[in-house]
């Protein structure tokens, strides 16, 4: 906090020079309202260029027409400048649509001119309470002697029989209002500042990668080295402390059973009278929803990193292939050019001929080849009738009664695994109709294809989904198959 170190963060910061700008006001309020609030990650020039139009024609209604004089376009392309650095600006595979998506530094702040507003209440219980459970937590997780171990659970074991026996005999302790509204807005601000978190972490994979093409493209040398060096960068952040919370975190919120525990609790919460006096923004109660929309989007930059290094190996192997090539060619010219030069004097030593001796015993016995006998028959046309129904009988997935058969179990919760539908809707024609559950689960960009649904696919869990069939003898039989976890999502 020297005074040249806040010099230069005045001066290279996005944060501060969004702060400092003339068109702050305009700068926050418009990228709140557009990403902040909706938890938007992306959006296409198109649809940002018209909010944005329909801001400043507000404004000018408002303050005048020489209000904002540049136009919608011009302000984005502006505030994208690396020398703002408030937008980023980029295009997606083999899309010609520019996309934007807010910085790291521009929610930063933001969220601080969130924090200048007055508040009618400020909490301290809560935060409190969070700081005294919190080192309890690493007390406890860093204690190595079992004996005290044992003793602090068996304390807590005790403190919580005692809580058993005062709820039984109707002493049970409520939260009043005040209680309640300091721990409900210490929720709203930690769940506030994990979707910032998701951006920074999505952020660093996104210079990452961004690191990896610029060595690619100067590479040189053999590609194990180049390989490992990236992957020593890659491994530094994914093994360093961000990297694993939110590995911990993102496999944590993939679990279906703490999805709908949250789901019921935040239902729970919000219908109480004190926190609907607080006027809850409408966005908390799918909050859990807006985290996994933020890290699938940190995991498909991970994606692009491993796109990336599979076509640097596939053009390495190309070049080499065709360096081998080039020198099969050379060889070939060379040998077609000294045909009619015969060398003078030994051109080389070979070994002394020798006679190749086969006995006459060792040659394999003549083996007949057995010749067909045809029959002399005279074709007749025969009146018998042939049955072509099992020509007809071919196996139709009817993928309409799949998607009604997920729409209908969807209706009373918010998700549900394949598993658990299959259990409910058994599948009637096997295997065929299990591949078209995932061709459902399957879309161009990762979602459902499946109107108003996405479906979300766990790599980490293995499902084993089982199903009656027939035999080619008729007999009925329990076929099996195991295939990564999959989530059907409202």
């Amino acid at each position: 906090m020297d005074h040249a170190a806040l010099s230069t963060l005045r001066d290279r910061h996005p944060a501060w020079r969004l702060l400092s700008s003339p068109h702050a006001p305009l700068v926050a309020s418009f990228l709140h309202r557009v990403f902040v609030a909706p938890n938007v990650r992306v959006m296409s020039e198109a649809d940002l260029a018209e909010a944005l139009e329909d801001e400043l024609f507000a404004l000018r209604e408002q303050l005048g027409r020489d209000a904002y004089p540049k136009g919608a376009l011009e302000y984005l392309n502006d505030w994208a400048a690396p020398d703002k650095g408030w937008l980023r600006k980029f295009y997606k595979p083999r899309t010609d649509d520019a996309q934007f998506d807010l910085t790291p530094a521009t929610e930063k702040a933001i969220a601080w001119l969130l924090s200048l507003t007055e508040r009618s209440f400020v909490g301290t219980e809560s935060r409190l309470l969070t700081v005294f459970a919190l080192l309890e937590q690493i007390s406890a997780g860093t204690e190595a002697d079992p004996a005290r171990r044992a003793e602090d659970l068996r304390r807590k074991r005790d403190e919580l029989d005692a809580e058993i026996a005062r709820v039984l005999a109707g002493e049970a302790p409520l939260l009043d209002d005040t209680a309640i509204r300091d721990r409900f807005q210490q929720f709203q601000q930690l769940a506030r500042e994990l979707l910032a978190d998701f951006r920074e972490v999505e952020q660093n994979f996104r210079l990452l990668d961004r690191r990896v093409r610029e060595k690619i493209a100067l590479w040189e040398g053999a590609k194990g080295a180049l390989l490992d060096e990236i992957m020593g960068e890659r491994d530094a952040i994914g093994d360093s402390d961000q990297g694993r919370s939110f590995r911990a975190f993102w496999d944590f919120l993939m679990s279906s059973r703490r999805q709908e525990e949250l789901s019921e609790r935040l239902d729970r919460v919000l219908a109480l009278p004190a926190v609907a006096r607080l006027s809850p923004e409408p966005r908390l109660r799918r909050v859990h929803h807006d985290w996994l929309e933020a890290g699938e989007h940190t995991q498909r930059t991970v994606a692009q990193l491993s796109q990336q290094l599979r076509r640097f190996l596939d053009d390495r192997a190309f070049l080499e292939n065709r360096r081998i090539l080039d020198l099969l060619h050379g060889i070939e010219s060379k040998a077609l050019g000294v045909r009619e030069a015969t060398p003078a004097g030994t051109v080389m030593h070979i070994d002394a001929m020798g006679a190749d001796i086969e006995l006459p015993l060792e040659r394999p016995l003549l083996t007949p080849s057995v010749k067909a006998r045809l029959a002399d028959l005279v074709l007749a046309a025969g009146e018998d009738d042939v049955d072509t129904a099992r020509l007809f009988d071919q196996i139709v997935v009817d993928k309409a009664r799949l998607r009604s058969a997920v729409r209908r179990a969807l209706r009373h919760r918010s998700q549900i695994t394949l598993r658990e539908l299959l259990d409910v809707e058994p599948l009637r024609q096997g295997l065929a109709e299990l591949v078209a559950y995932l061709e459902l689960a399957h879309g161009e960009d990762g979602s459902a294809a499946i109107d108003g649904l996405r479906a979300l696919v766990d790599e980490a869990v293995e499902e084993p989904v089982r199903w009656q069939a027939r035999s080619a003898a008729g007999d009925a039989v329990t076929r099996e198959a195991r295939l990564p976890r999959v989530i059907f999502t409202r």
